[in-house]
């Protein structure tokens, strides 16, 4: 028995290969469907390019300057010998794109071009952004109130040239205002001004948008794209996309303008340091010289001092070119103790240093240099990242350590500088000893002198010094050279109207292949003789297909739809299966069972005896379903005596219980009368015997309708009265694994002479391999248009 229950698995598993003809035919069958489906997503490709709004691409390149790259700046090469041009600045175009891309400078530049204001007008399905072209323009009255927290959307409707009025996005009317005429909100007060407004914008609405800016920001963030024309150049190529063009090209060339002028302020930042650091110093020199000069005009007035004699001028020489190296000493040991306390300054962690100041030591000028680059380069890292980035917390280590380094220079330095200071002094002690030699208001004037030069020398080595920062501040470049302008070809990048109409027709195509596909894969229903043929090694008699009316006898003499065509087939069929059983020209029993209830045995059973009543044969049409009975139930007559009267009654002959159809002359039937309590017992009587060989004497043909054979043993009980077995499938209904119940039954020989019949097939299908009847008419009933397109 387990083997019976394996076979229709077996079965499958050997018919479990690709047929691609078969496969083509399950989809190419269903052609409706992708048709109608092909022809929706095309329409609706069609709608979502007429009102999708259209995205443009705009591009600009620019070459980053001062890079390791592109080389020294040109425009600098001439200062070079002053000292002012830092030889170890450079530009690393990585940290230059994200500079670019950093939301300080989107900000500045959402600004400058007030971009958190959106003006749409309103057309007969969508609203469009025009951008400049708008016929009115928000002022506000206070900078900080373009930036408010929350979106905030309005209308305004055009009245006349001076007036206006503003709703809701429900067009419920707010207010209404003259053009100039202050408004106080919650996110600002403004006014409404003219904007090339003509008489042609009159009664027209704006849709106004006033956007949060960190909003804007992340989103041009998110659209904006920086690229290197290749690995080893410091060619930048900028593009955006935006739904505006001119926007989208304003919006490039503003953005290389805010990173040029933020470069400028960068590079000029270790200039104005220096220079309030010298300015400062020459305040305080400044007062020195001129106290110095006081006191020699205050001596000159006291002494009627008239000048020098020979030799006072020759020691007053000698002690100026002393004095020359001690101011220079001394200036440089001033400087170096005012930058190692800046340095030592905690307030002032991350404070650019004064460079270009004049150090002797070259190492210490490169190290301030290159410390000032690198806090330029922290301060930049950390407006695009954050604390725990790991270039920025290079950079710090970096910091720390040439700090440090500078420290310990600047102290060797100072040390030097006291100690040449300290040989200078004894000089001056000789010099004194000479000048003792000379008269007391000779060498009182000498003394005056010498001050008066080391404070004059200080104050030209400054302002000189001044200069030259001065000079580097008037000479400072941008770090981006425009190449090409931002430019737009006006040509919609998106939606592409190719891609989004391939793109419909796959899905049209792909939609109802998926559909079509998943109904195949879970489908584990049966459907035309060739499953039948390939799950079972039952003989197959024939097929019926549905019905297409409502009646319940389909066969008559002029008949010539499908249904009927294939019941005479049926009956044709016949002769080849029961040609040698009849004896002693007795009757032919034909049974007819199914598997379960719902597979139209009643139906084949009434139509069958009618197609064969149509013969000139005399039929008989027994319902021997006692438990369910349908026959009078489809021939629409009330319920009357039948089987069970027979067999409970012995009084009662079978031609009380005969009645006829008019459709049907020839035809006869015996209906299973009521349904008894043991219909099973009742059918094991020898009254059963008894009016088998009473109809079989009487009838050329008997036809049985029985129960369903996998529900109850009635007609197991009854068989051996069969001269074969109809066994009824329908298509479309019964699960492939119940097909092992008429293939046991087949194997055990439980139903004698049984063979297949398929009923309500689908007539698109067509029939076991593909024949059907389309010669002869076919009866249907009219359908709905839509119902005719996805009918299988």
């Amino acid at each position: 028995m387990q083997e019976q229950d394996n076979f229709i698995l077996n079965k499958v598993e050997a018919n479990d290969t690709l047929n691609i003809r078969e496969e083509i035919e399950k989809y190419l069958s269903h052609w409706r469907w992708f048709f109608v489906c092909v022809i929706l997503a095309l329409i609706s490709a069609f709608l979502y390019l007429r009102y999708s709004t259209p995205q443009y691409t705009a591009s600009t390149s620019i070459l980053i300057k001062d890079n390791k790259k592109s080389g020294i700046s040109a425009e600098l090469a001439a200062f070079e010998d002053l000292g002012i041009v830092g030889g170890g600045s450079s530009n690393n175009t990585d940290n230059e794109i994200e500079i670019l891309k950093s939301r300080k400078i989107l900000g500045s530049v959402i600004d400058s071009l007030n971009l958190t204001t959106s003006y749409f007008s309103q057309g007969r399905i969508k609203f469009s952004d025009i951008y400049k072209k708008s016929p009115v323009k928000i002022n506000f009255l206070e900078r900080d109130s373009i930036h408010i927290k929350k979106d905030t959307v309005f209308k305004l409707r055009i009245l006349d040239l001076d007036s206006y009025e503003i709703s809701d996005l429900d067009d419920k009317i707010i207010s209404k205002h003259y053009f100039k005429d202050s408004i106080e909100t919650l996110f600002g007060n403004f006014y409404f001004s003219h904007n090339k407004l003509k008489e042609t914008d009159l009664d027209k609405t704006i849709k106004i948008v006033l956007s949060n800016r960190n909003n804007v920001i992340s989103d041009f963030k998110s659209k904006i794209n920086i690229n290197p024309v290749n690995k080893n150049s410091s060619v930048l190529i900028l593009s955006i996309k935006d739904a505006v063009k001119t926007r989208a090209e304003d919006f490039l060339n503003e953005l290389v303008r805010q990173y040029n002028l933020d470069a400028i302020n960068d590079k000029n930042e270790v200039s104005r340091k220096t220079i309030d650091f010298i300015t400062d110093r020459l305040k305080s020199v400044g007062n020195d010289l001129s106290n110095i000069q006081d006191q020699i005009k205050d001596f000159k007035s006291n002494t009627g001092f008239t000048g020098l004699s020979n030799e006072g001028e020759l020691i007053l020489e000698s002690v100026t070119n002393n004095n020359l190296k001690f101011i220079e000493i001394q200036t440089e040991l001033q400087l170096a103790k005012s930058v190692n306390e800046s340095i030592f300054d905690k307030s002032k962690n991350y404070k650019l240093l004064p460079a270009n100041l004049g150090f002797t030591n070259p190492i210490i000028t490169n190290s301030i240099n290159e410390y000032n680059q690198l806090l330029l380069s922290r301060n930049k890292l950390v407006v695009i990242a954050g604390v725990k980035n790991p270039n920025l917390i290079e950079l710090n280590s970096q910091i720390q350590n040439l700090k440090t380094g500078l420290q310990n220079s600047l102290k060797n330095l100072i040390s030097s500088l006291e100690f040449r200071l300290n040989q200078l002094k004894k000089e001056q002690n000789k010099f004194n000893t000479q000048k003792a030699t000379i008269p007391l208001i000779e060498r009182g004037f000498i003394d005056i002198a010498r001050q008066q030069e080391i404070i004059s020398g200080l104050y030209s080595y400054l302002l000189k010094k001044k200069e030259e920062t001065a000079i580097s501040l008037a000479v400072a470049v941008p770090n981006a050279k425009i190449i090409d302008v931002a430019y737009s070809s006006g040509i919609p990048v998106s939606p592409k109207k190719k891609i989004i109409y391939l793109a419909a027709l796959l899905l049209g195509l792909i939609i109802p292949f998926v559909i079509i596909y998943i109904r195949n894969l879970l489908d584990n229903k049966f459907h035309s003789r060739k499953d039948i043929e390939e799950l079972i090694n039952v003989p197959f008699l024939g097929d019926v297909p549905h019905s297409e009316t409502k009646e319940k006898i389909v066969i008559g003499s002029d008949a010539r739809s499908s249904t009927a065509e294939a019941f005479r087939l049926l009956r044709t069929n016949l002769d080849f299966m029961i040609p040698n059983i009849a004896k002693d020209n007795l009757g032919k029993t034909i049974f007819i069972t199914s598997t379960t209830s719902g597979e139209g045995k009643s139906f084949i059973s009434i139509n069958l005896a009618a197609t064969l009543s149509l013969s000139e044969k005399k039929v008989l049409l027994l319902g021997m379903d006692l438990r369910a009975p349908k026959v009078t139930e489809y021939l629409g007559i009330p319920e009357r005596k039948g089987i069970t009267n027979f067999i409970t009654n012995d009084n009662l002959s079978l031609d009380e219980l005969k009645f006829s159809i008019p459709e049907m002359p020839n035809l006869d039937i015996i209906s299973s009368g009521v349904i008894p309590p043991n219909p099973a017992e009742l059918l094991l009587t020898d009254k059963i015997k008894e009016l088998f060989e009473i109809v079989k004497k009487e009838y050329d043909y008997i036809i049985v309708d029985t129960a369903p054979v996998n529900l109850v043993t009635d007609t197991l009980l009854v068989s051996k009265y069969a001269d074969m077995f109809m066994y009824v499938s329908r298509a479309n209904y019964l699960d492939k694994r119940m097909l092992v119940v008429p293939q046991n039954l087949y194997v055990e020989k439980k139903l004698p002479n049984m063979a297949i019949v398929l009923n309500d097939t689908d007539l698109n299908r067509g029939y076991g391999y593909g024949y059907g009847y389309g010669y002869g008419y076919v009866e249907k009933e009219e359908k709905p248009w839509f119902k005719k397109i996805f009918s299988k």
